[in-house]
């Protein structure tokens, strides 16, 4: 895991969270989505979810949770600053 790495999934969190909420304002709902993207993108990074083949793949704990938590975190502090 990397910190750059989690700041740019969780950045990236944070736009979906706008896109989808249709809104930049600062609200829980939309920390929610944040925080659940971010972890969705660490996760899609880390190589813990496979898309299209199967629902869950083989990951490795040590590189994907940190690099989830991280992004999620990330995107959750952001959501609340923008």
């Amino acid at each position: 895991m990397s910190i750059d790495k989690c700041v740019a999934l969780g950045m990236t969190g944070n736009k979906i969270s706008k896109e989808i909420a249709g809104t930049s304002e600062v609200s829980v709902g939309r920390t929610a989505v944040a925080t659940s993207a971010g972890a969705v993108a660490g996760g899609v990074a880390g190589g813990a979810v496979v898309i299209g083949t199967t629902a869950l793949g083989v990951a490795t704990a040590p590189v994907v949770v940190p690099l989830a938590v991280g992004s999620a975190v990330v995107a959750g502090i952001a959501s609340l600053f923008d």
